[in-house]
Parts: structure tokens; sequence; C-alpha cells
């Protein structure tokens, strides 16, 4: 094992003691800052609810990230994750809720610029709707939501003790819940860019099996948990006191109404289900939990008087959402010129884009093959590169149809070996038909991916995607998440 991987994996815990010590607002910052939860009993129950859902259900987390940015080399990975927590670490001493998902954004644009990779603008703008969409659906939800539960108390007349004491149980549970979602929807972007680098071996013990992943999402959980314990009271207090007052019922309703807008735009069950009445659903993009929690908070505020509500912490919070995504991007850059040409790392590791015929053949009429026919057949460095040359030739193309042109050009040459058919069954992840599938490809050499995705389609037709449709999706994930398996036996790792 390579004693430099875990001097590379700090940068990914410096992440994490940066999102324990700046998200974990979102989950307790309302409770703590009313006094109904003590700190110390919210960083213990925010410590064991963060490393269960890293362990339990991180590797679930959302891949939207991931379309933005294809991190190759380990040294990149480290410069990406440093730069993202360096940001957030600032905001967190000045005591600003930002998300870490936006700083592990505006880093990853600051590798693709730096290294003339494209970026997908499109899922960008999209994500950055998320970033004002979240904030206001919170606000409008907190602020019915406490209507209700206030008329419902005045009717009901709960003597005040009790009230006290339900109020105390409910804020416990609400946060506990969302201590577990903030472990296993945010340690992808703690740990996530090193999982192609991933030190530890599985570990077996008779019935109980500790994986790798496992313990890599483990080691982020407990720099997550050191951030909570060391420096997260500034910004719970930040998010609790300064942008306006709140009772208890308030935090409780804050933190519920956040948790109600994570679960609208993260519930694939939910989407299926208006699917299949007919429904118009809601997409699945990642929310940042940051600016939810505030909107919750300015949204009882409105309720009570808009003037306790102090606009000018509002307008720095807003400011640096603004300035996160940016500056990352700005360090990630300056960081990764210097870790290159200074230090001497490898912080992209050279592919080769190459515009073949089959490629173009297999784009079909959603292509003109005549004007692309000086781009045909050239090998390029970089997918900047190779979608400059599609610019000039087809100007009006399709953005999606040129950036499926360009993943399609990656040059990988697959080779199925059959020595690593045992270690796939070993998995037993992956239907028997399946397998039998890709052991008649034993041997066959693929030069671009969806080469190999379309021969195991032929070999079984339990191999082929069916349309995208969110009811298919069910389906098409599992599709996905058996190619991953086979992708990871047979592509090299990053180094």
């Amino acid at each position: 094992m390579d004693p430099t991987i875990f001097l590379y994996l700090s940068s990914g815990l410096f992440l994490g003691w940066s999102l324990g010590a700046n998200d974990a607002a979102n989950v307790f910052g309302t409770a703590v800052a009313s006094r109904m939860v003590k700190f110390r009993t919210a960083a213990i129950i925010l410590t064991i609810g963060v490393i269960l859902g890293a362990i339990v259900s991180g590797a679930g987390a959302a891949h939207t990230l991931s379309k933005l940015g294809a991190i190759n080399a380990l040294a990149g990975a480290f410069m990406v994750a440093f730069s993202a927590a360096a940001v957030v670490a600032w905001m967190t001493i000045v005591g600003l809720p930002v998300s870490t998902t936006q700083a592990v954004v505006g880093a990853i644009i600051g590798w693709n610029l730096f290294t003339g990779s494209v970026t997908d603008y499109t899922v960008f703008k999209t994500i950055c709707a998320t970033w004002i969409a979240s904030p206001v659906l919170t606000g409008f939800f907190s602020y019915f939501i406490y209507k209700g539960v206030m008329k419902l108390l005045e009717k009901s007349r709960i003597h005040i003790i009790r009230l006290d004491a339900m109020t105390r149980i409910g804020l416990v549970i609400a946060g506990a819940l969302g201590s577990y979602s903030l472990g296993a929807n945010n340690i992808a972007n703690v740990m996530g860019v090193f999982i192609g680098a991933n030190p530890f071996s599985d570990l077996h013990a008779g019935l109980f099996e500790f994986s790798g992943l496992q313990q890599l999402f483990l080691l982020g959980g407990v720099a997550i948990a050191v951030g909570v314990f060391s420096y997260a009271k500034r910004v719970m207090l930040t998010v609790g006191t300064q942008i306006a007052p709140l009772t208890p019922v308030g935090a409780f309703v804050v933190i519920i109404s956040t948790s109600l807008v994570l679960f609208l735009f993260a519930s694939e069950g939910l989407e299926f289900a208006l699917a299949s009445v007919g429904l118009p659903t809601i997409p699945l993009v990642p929310v940042s939990s940051s600016q939810a929690v505030v909107g919750g908070v300015i949204g009882i505020g409105l309720i009570k008087n808009s003037r306790n509500i102090k606009w000018s912490i509002v307008g720095r919070i807003a400011v640096a959402w603004i300035q996160t995504p940016i500056v990352a991007a700005l360090v990630c850059y300056v960081f990764l010129f210097f870790l290159q040409n200074v230090f001497g790392q490898t912080v992209y590791n050279p592919v080769e884009y190459r515009l073949s015929e089959q490629v173009v053949v297999h784009h079909g009429d959603a292509v003109d093959a005549q004007a692309l026919s000086g781009v045909i057949g050239k090998s390029f460095e970089t997918s900047g590169q190779l979608k400059s040359a599609i610019d000039k030739a087809l100007p009006d193309l399709d953005f999606k149809t040129e950036l499926k042109l360009v993943d399609d050009s990656l040059v990988e040459e697959i080779t199925v070996d059959p020595a690593k058919f045992q270690a796939l069954e070993k998995l037993r992840v992956i239907e028997p038909e399946r397998l039998a599938a890709l052991r008649t490809l034993g041997g066959r050499t693929f030069t671009y991916r969806w080469e190999l995705v379309e021969a195991l389609a032929e070999a079984d037709p339990e191999w082929k995607f069916r349309e995208k449709t969110v009811l298919n999706k069910p389906h098409n994930k599992e599709i996905q998440k058996n190619l991953d398996l086979v992708m990871d036996a047979y592509v090299a790792k990053m180094k």
C-alpha cells in the first residue's frame, strides 16, 4: 500500500472537518440556539448519526456532481477536496453557513478549467437553480406549517410543561434523522473523489463484512464528527439567533421544513409514485441544506415581524453563497498550477479522445458526418479540445448532443479479462444470466465504453437499457449498477 495515498486523503479529512463545523448548523442550529437541546447533546447525536449515515447509506449519494467533471488523477482529487475545504473553513471561521456542495462544485469547475476538460453547464445551471429554489421553498413551508401548528396548539390547549417536553423530543428525533441524512448525502462530497484510489481492503470475519468503501466513509464520518465538536457552535448560533429570534416550536418547524424540501428533491420513491399516477415529477437534484434552513428561519421571521429579521446578516450569507463556488474555483485553479509546476505532481492523467467513424455512425442522423470529416480520426488530449473542434465544424449542434459525442469519443481500450470473472461472481450482485453474457465476450477488446455496453445488450437483452422515463428508472438503475461493477473491474484506477 502506497503511504502517499494517506497524505492525499488528508484533504478529504480536512473537507470532512469543514463540513462538520459548518453544515451541522443545518441540523441542530435552531434547536441549540433556542436552548431546547444542549450543544454537547446535539454534537453526540450528530456524531452517531453522521457516521451511521456515511457507513450504511453513503454509497447511495447523488451522482449529479460527477457529471460536472471526471477527475482522473489522485493529486487532482486531493486539490479539489483541499480547495473546497479551505473555502468552507474560511466561511466557518467568520460564522457563515455555506454549502459543501457549493464549494465542491466550484473546485471541480476550477479543475475543469485548468485541465481543459468540458463542464456540463446544463447540469451546473440546474444545481444553481436549486440554490435559489431551496430557501424559497423552505421558507414557504415553514411559513404555513408554523401557522398551522400554532392554530393546532391554541385549540388543543396543551400544558406548557407537556408542550416543552414534546418539543424537545421532536427536536431530538428530527435532528437524529437529519444527522443520518447529512452523513449519507454529504460523505460523497468528502470522500467521493478518492474512491478510485481507495487504500482500504475488504475485511471479512465470518458473517461480518466491512468493505473498503465503508472504511473510507467511516474515516470521512469521523472527520465530520471532529468538525462538529470543535467548531460547529458558532455557525449554529448564526443560523439560530442572528437571522431572526426563534421559539422552540419555531425551531422544530424549521427542521421539519428543511427535511421536507430535501425529501422532495431527493426521493426516487416519490418521483416514481407521481409518475405512476400521471402527475408531473419533481427533478432529483442535489439541494443545499444550508440554503434551505436559512429560508426556513426567514419564513417564520416573516410571520412574527419582518422587522425582526436581520437583513444585513441575510445579505452577508447570500454574498457568501455567491462567493463560495467562485472563490473555490479560483483557489483550485491557482493551487493546481503550483501543485503541477512547482511540486511536479500529476493533476491530470493524459487520455485520448478520438472521434472515429463508428462514433459518428453510433449517433446516426443526430450529427452531420460530412461536416465532421475534418475532425474524424484525429486524436485530442482533452475533452475541451475535441469540443472546440466540433464547435468549429458544427457551430449549430445541440449542446447535449455535442457533449454526448465528446463522451462517446473517449478511448479506453477495455479488454474483457476472463481471469476477473471469478471476482465479479463473488460480489453476488450481478445476475447469473448477465454474468454468462459477459463471459461470451472474454478476450475481446473494445475501443469505447459504449461498444462494450452494446455488445452486452446483444449477448443478453437483460443488459439492455430501456427508454429513459421515470417508470423505467429502477430497471435502468440496476443495469447501471451492474455496468459500474464491470467497468471497475476492467478500467484502471486513477493514480
